[in-house]
């Protein structure tokens, strides 16, 4: 994995924290005292940041460090984060399309 991989993968995880949050990039800022344009360059991999603004950025999301390091993939206690921020209407539609999902994946491998 290269420093550019590394600054991608942090920052798709910041912003995905970020978004099951609900804050804006600007309302990030605020409680970190950073300017919206540096959250914006860390999400996209532009820029680096400090030991001490990685710590505090895990804290105001409530995730542990390490997890902004960690390759992106699904697991379901976003997938339950994901759904607790819509509405009910919305997280029904999103749990019939799961329970869909898992009847066509039985289907195709255990019959």
């Amino acid at each position: 994995m290269t420093e550019s991989d590394l600054r991608n993968t942090l920052g798709s995880n910041v912003k995905k924290h970020r978004l099951i949050k609900g804050f804006s990039q600007a309302k990030l800022a605020e409680m970190l005292d950073l300017s919206p344009n540096f959250i914006s360059e860390i999400e996209t991999g532009k820029r680096w940041l400090s030991s001490d603004t990685l710590v505090n950025l895990a804290e105001a999301l409530n995730v542990e460090t390490y997890e902004f390091l960690l390759p992106q993939q699904v697991a379901t206690n976003d997938i339950a984060a994901f759904i607790q921020t819509y509405t009910e209407k919305a997280a029904k539609v999103a749990s019939e399309a799961v329970i869909s999902s898992l009847d066509t994946l039985r289907k195709q491998y255990i019959n």
